[in-house]
């Protein structure tokens, strides 16, 4: 008999989560990611993708950037002997925070493209960024999302529709909220039907905020989401929690949303400022056969880490 899972979606704060989660004891063992840019290049690499296997190779993609910069590049990484290599011949796309889709046989490509903002001289902008090919290497630029939006993923769906979640902010969503839509086709992935996605209301306190990082389809149909949820502190200091929910798309319910990892389960390291050295970003998830997963991160946005933690999903499974 299929397990049910608690759809009310109560709303509690990080505070409560951060209490639940102490008696989880879910990261089995935590481990820093190595990469070697060659060229006695030093940038950081961070905010990495899962690893994630393409024409027979194992793949990383990695936000790159020096410490001081937020001008960043998306490389291609492959392992070798422990060390994860720039993937030659595959192209460097600027963009910040990479995320990987399979829709339709290609391999989608999608991360942050900061600019300058044409209505405020001396700031800068921010949209996400999609690219589509056969291959890594001939990817072409094909959609894009609303102004000032991150954390826009995908899933294509066993019926072929494909699921998008998205994160409003401002009137809508105020800091950040998660939202979702489907599309028949991926020519619909444009800023006016992503900005037409539902919000999903019960997830977060209204100081709070948090968005989707990568989708997966379960066996029983459902959606496993990979998210962060974040808060600010009283000093204005930042605090990103790896978290996870499930979301029924036949139904349109979803569970209460859960931490399953937090900065402190892992090597201790470098920051980019102060106010990010509570902060780990959930790069993507690989789910293994004996009940565990591993959870890939940028870690204070400036280092790549990874966890074997049990498997955050087969709740929603059994």
């Amino acid at each position: 008999m299929e397990k049910t899972v608690n759809y009310s979606s109560t709303k509690r704060n990080c505070n409560e989560l951060l209490l639940e989660y102490q008696n989880l004891n879910s990261v089995i063992s935590t481990e820093r990611i190595n990469f070697d840019l060659g060229n006695a290049d030093d940038r950081d690499v961070y905010n990495i993708s899962a690893a994630f296997m393409w024409n027979n190779e194992i793949l990383i993609a990695g936000r790159v950037e020096a410490r001081d910069s937020e001008d960043s590049t998306v490389i291609f990484f492959i392992e070798k002997n422990g060390v994860w290599n720039k993937r030659e011949g595959y192209p460097e796309l600027k963009l910040q925070d990479p995320f990987i889709a399979k829709v339709n046989d290609e391999i989608i490509v999608g991360g942050v493209e900061i600019y300058d903002d044409p209505e405020r001289e001396g700031e800068l902008a921010y949209r996400t960024i999609f690219y589509k090919g056969k291959t890594l290497d001939k990817l072409e630029r094909f959609a894009k999302g609303p102004e000032r939006m991150k954390d826009i993923r995908l899933l294509q769906l066993k019926s072929k529709d494909i699921l998008v979640f998205t994160r409003p902010q401002g009137k809508i969503g105020g800091r950040g909220k998660i939202a979702y839509t489907l599309l028949k086709d991926i020519r619909e992935l444009n800023p006016e039907r992503i900005e037409q996605a539902a919000v999903l209301e019960e997830q977060f306190y209204e100081e709070e905020w948090g968005g989707a990082n990568e989708l997966h389809l379960l066996k029983n149909g459902k959606i496993g989401v990979l998210s962060h949820i974040a808060k600010f502190d009283e000093k204005g200091n930042r605090h990103y929690y790896a978290s996870n929910f499930c979301f029924d798309v036949h139904k349109k319910e979803y569970s209460p949303i859960k931490i399953i990892a937090v900065r402190d389960d892992f090597q201790k390291g470098a920051a980019k400022r102060p106010d990010l050295v509570d902060v780990i970003f959930s790069g993507g998830l690989v789910r293994q056969p004996d009940g565990t997963a591993k959870l890939y991160v940028g870690v204070s946005d400036a280092e790549a880490h990874a966890a074997i933690i049990t498997d955050p999903f087969l709740e929603y499974e059994v």
